[in-house]
């Protein structure tokens, strides 16, 4: 072999393990130590004090909720604030809770969604520690980032301790999406990133704590327990929903391309068996795949119920997931808009506010290419990338 190939044979051989390495990993939630399983580090820290949580359905260590091993372990827990789908996490998206009391423990419970969203200094009388554990998927327009920097900047502000007990984040993979504008700022989406921002939901405390995104750029006492066995190229099989119309993890994979159907006439399976993983309309083209939304639990009234819809089914897509790009995926979109419309009003209102622009919408609408759009998102996501990296942890 001359010299020639064998320097052509040695780069391909590296381009390859280097393209295998940035492959993301699909792997058991039991493989990851998570900050709530260390308890021996944050337990001398909540000792003795008077203690809040943040806390829903995926706050458990196996099969123990964070709030009884907290009990068992003589720790005073006086109030639990749960996040949109409130603490046992079976509500509709959007759905008013109110609050009331857990009936295994007897403790209050505080509803942070609706017209509460923030703790009041009443909310927050006598709470000395909070502790913050839900389980994030690392989308900017998933609420429960937008609940912690309403916890922290009210604790930040009533001088109450905050403590992120880490958990991994199912798409850190990859960085993507267009940046949010300051005008489109909501409960979907408060903050200067992306749609999918690569960071853990304690990386992201960090991330506001730093760069005085809190009001009046106050600064919160923070501390982030840290998890083991993690790295930011996996995608996590998660054991528990994070929410209800995320059932698996080809949902939460496929949830940050998908999530942008919400604000348009498409469904995207509500009230189906495959939440996030189909999307489909009542006139898109009859192909092979159709399914007929019905009520479900966490999709009372779903959009189209008892309608049968056509449309694309993405789960054989979402377990190819080691050969396909790490991206938001804007093709199935722009092809919905070009069948649908102009017999059809394609975009609804909330769309600007998912897309965290009206950028998005326009490029779509006047024909742009998915390579286009993706374009003009280069110089402010590389802006972000430098933000960010001063705060990750793994």
């Amino acid at each position: 072999m001359n010299r020639t190939i064998l320097f052509t044979t040695i780069f391909i051989f590296i381009l390859q393990a280097c393209a295998q390495k940035e492959a993301p990993q699909l792997v058991d939630y039991s493989e990851i130590v998570t900050g709530d399983q260390r308890i021996n580090e944050y337990l001398p820290l909540i000792k003795n004090k008077t203690i809040g949580i943040v806390a829903n359905q995926s706050s458990v260590i196996g099969n123990t909720h964070l709030v009884d091993t907290l009990l068992d372990s003589d720790i005073h827990l006086a109030k639990i604030f749960s996040p949109e789908h409130g603490f046992r996490g079976a509500e509709d998206a959007g759905a008013f809770i109110g609050g009331t009391t857990d009936p295994a423990t007897g403790i209050q419970i505080i509803s942070l969604y609706g017209k509460h969203k923030k703790p009041t200094e009443e909310d927050l009388e006598g709470v000395e520690v909070m502790l913050f554990d839900l389980q994030d998927v690392g989308v900017r327009f998933y609420t429960y980032i937008s609940t912690l920097t309403y916890v922290m900047d009210a604790c930040a502000a009533y001088g109450v301790e905050v403590i992120v007990l880490d958990r991994p984040n199912p798409n850190s993979f990859y960085v993507d999406g267009p940046i949010l504008e300051a005008e489109f700022s909501s409960f979907v989406g408060m903050h200067r990133i992306p749609i999918v921002y690569g960071m853990t939901i304690g990386e992201y405390a960090l991330l506001v704590n730093g760069e005085g995104w809190l009001q009046s750029e106050r600064k919160c006492n923070l501390t982030v327990i840290k998890m083991r066995n993690y790295n930011r190229n996996m995608i996590v099989k998660l054991p528990v929903k994070p929410s209800p119309n995320l059932p698996n993890w080809q949902a939460i994979y496929l949830y940050p391309s998908l999530c942008l159907f919400e604000g348009t006439i498409m469904s995207i399976g509500r009230g189906t068996d495959f939440p996030f993983q189909v999307y489909g309309h009542p006139d898109f083209p009859v192909e092979n795949f159709a399914f007929t939304p019905i009520p479900h639990s966490g999709a009372a009234n779903p959009k189209y119920e008892g309608i049968t819809c056509y449309g694309r089914n993405l789960t054989t897509y979402a377990e190819n997931y080691a050969t396909n790009t790490s991206r938001i995926h804007l093709t199935w979109l722009i092809e919905s808009y070009k069948l649908l419309s102009p017999e059809h009003e394609f975009f609804t209102s909330y769309f600007d506010k998912l897309a965290g622009t009206d950028k998005l919408r326009k490029q779509i609408e006047e024909g742009m290419t998915e390579g286009e759009i993706r374009k003009s998102w280069e110089s402010d996501l590389k802006t972000f990338k430098n933000i960010r990296k001063k705060y990750l942890l793994y």
